[in-house]
């Protein structure tokens, strides 16, 4: 398998391009094309699109991943910042803010590769076809399977559309959570009855003979761990129709994605800080990084950062990790790549960016040139050589929110080099 996953890297929204994830095969061209994010305010659709980023392999055929549409409306948790992207595949004005992302993602449907494509929503109410009071009725959008028309051309792979929805409603509704969950099948005949749909992501591909459906979870779901299965599910049956054979590193069901979905992973700063994400404080100051350009590269596919009054907002989705509250310095050259730092009496070597565990106490051994600033540690100068125990540091200034976790700065003629992290146990 040849696997070629995007590279997590956050640098401006002024110059923000697709993030597309490719997990392929050289046995086929037959790819799955799947969309999340296209509303920011629809969580369960990105948050699916971004575990099979990370925790799914793909054995045959391909799988491509668009997780983050519309990443500054994930950020605020709104539908769309600047109007509703999924409203904006027919015409766009040059000046749109979207046009960018809308160019892109219609040159990526188009492509010769792609043979369906999901766009991944969370709807509110639960569709029924009889209106059953103000949750459950037709006007509702959640747990369904969208289509703009029963069938494409007849030789077009997957263009019978309604047959392949009835298909997954019939999968998915033998797998309930609660049998008030149920999913069904929402045909818009949009070129007849919905000028409104005309102007989507999927009616889009349709009218360039593209199979195309939209997948809706419920807003009403009680937890995102919810809404994330019931999408996943349906991706693994349309996985299965297309032949697509996967597997995934968990039990898909709601109690394992509660836990997968608080791992929000790592977050590297111009490769010479890496922080822990998943047990981060909510604010972290004087951070040592750069005035202008600097590198955010996250683990996670859904990682951004924002830049606001001076400070850089850390997100995982549409969630705030931590807001980071700089100090700017240059970056200095020629700096060591290993730190000799002695580990409850036995000596022992840190890597550029690494971590290490301490019962006791530890000290950074002596380095020409170089200065270590133990943050939460309180002295006048150089901090090397100076044996350090959990009781002599301030938890205030510790990164994480248990209070075990401390940062250890190194700098060369008052320039960054990089910092290490010690977990006291």
């Amino acid at each position: 398998m040849r696997v070629l996953l995007a590279i997590f890297l956050c640098l401006s929204f002024a110059h923000a391009k697709v993030q597309l994830i490719k997990k392929e095969n050289n046995d086929s061209n037959t790819t799955l094309l799947v969309i999340g994010g296209i509303h920011g305010d629809e969580p369960g659709g990105y948050f699916a699109a971004s575990l099979l980023a990370t925790h799914y392999t793909i054995h045959s055929k391909n799988l491509w991943i668009v997780p983050n549409l519309n990443t500054p409306s994930i950020q605020f948790d709104q539908r769309g910042i600047h109007g509703d992207m999924n409203r904006k595949f027919a015409k766009i004005d040059q000046n749109d803010k979207d046009k960018q992302i809308i160019d892109e993602i219609k040159n990526i449907i188009l492509s010769k590769n792609v043979s369906l494509v999901l766009n991944l929503h969370d709807g509110n109410g639960f569709y029924r076809k009889e209106h059953q009071g103000n949750i459950f009725n037709p006007n509702a959008w959640g747990q369904t399977c969208v289509i703009d028309q029963v069938q494409l051309d007849q030789n077009q792979p997957f263009g019978n559309l309604n047959e392949i929805a009835s298909q997954v409603k019939a999968n998915l509704n033998s797998k309930l959570l609660q049998q008030h969950h149920t999913f069904d099948v929402r045909n818009t005949n949009t070129k007849f009855d919905d000028e409104t749909m005309q102007l989507s992501l999927t009616y889009f591909a349709v009218t360039h003979n593209k199979p195309a459906f939209a997948i809706e979870s419920s807003k009403n779901l009680p937890t995102l761990s919810q809404k994330v299965f019931y999408q996943l599910l349906a991706i693994e049956e349309f996985m299965k129709i297309m032949d697509i054979s996967f597997s995934r590193s968990f039990d898909l069901d709601a109690v394992s994605l509660e836990k997968i979905l608080r791992e929000y992973g790592t977050l590297s700063i111009n490769n010479n800080i890496l922080l822990n994400l998943n047990d981060i404080k909510k604010s972290l100051s004087f951070l040592p990084i750069k005035s202008t350009s600097n590198e955010f590269v996250f683990s996670h596919p859904l990682g951004t950062v924002r830049k606001n009054f001076g400070k850089y907002i850390v997100y995982i989705g549409n969630k705030q990790i931590t807001e980071l509250k700089p100090q700017y310095f240059q970056v200095a050259h020629d700096c060591p790549t290993q730190f000799v730092i002695e580990i409850d009496g036995k000596k022992s070597f840190g890597d550029f960016t690494s971590d290490f565990y301490v019962t006791d106490d530890f000290r950074v051994l002596q380095n020409d040139n170089i200065r270590v600033n133990i943050i939460g540690y309180k002295s006048n100068g150089d901090e090397s050589g100076i044996a350090v125990a959990l009781k002599n540091l301030d938890k205030r200034f510790s990164v994480d929110e248990s209070g075990k976790t401390f940062r250890i700065e190194f700098y060369k003629h008052n320039e960054f080099c990089s910092m290490i992290m010690v977990h006291f146990k």
